[in-house]
């Protein structure tokens, strides 16, 4: 899998383009969209087994981002959204479980 293609495939899938990222960030730190193109141009094996590509790797956009998800070493983008706030208001009696 080439990290660059999988990733221009998910924003293809999400209705995003390149321009619609604003940055990304890796270890607590960010760099440019023009950056990752250069680094992400690898080819890397996303099966089981152990992840390759870091984990803290994200692609940031107006209000979503992909973070990567990983499953005993099986590695993928996930494309995530800022949560839409619910017309309802209403004070949970707790935040416990069942």
């Amino acid at each position: 899998m080439n990290l660059l293609k999988e990733t221009l495939e998910i924003l293809k899938e999400n209705n995003k383009i390149q321009a619609d990222v604003w940055w990304c960030v890796l270890d607590e730190a960010h760099f440019s969209w023009k950056d990752f193109k250069k680094l992400a141009d690898i080819d890397y094996d996303p099966g089981y087994g152990g992840n390759e590509i870091r984990l803290s790797l994200k692609v940031v956009g107006q209000d979503w981002w992909l973070e990567r998800g990983e499953y005993d070493g099986s590695e993928w983008w996930e494309f995530k959204t800022l949560p839409k706030k619910p017309i309802a208001h209403r004070i949970p009696i707790d935040l416990k479980g069942d």
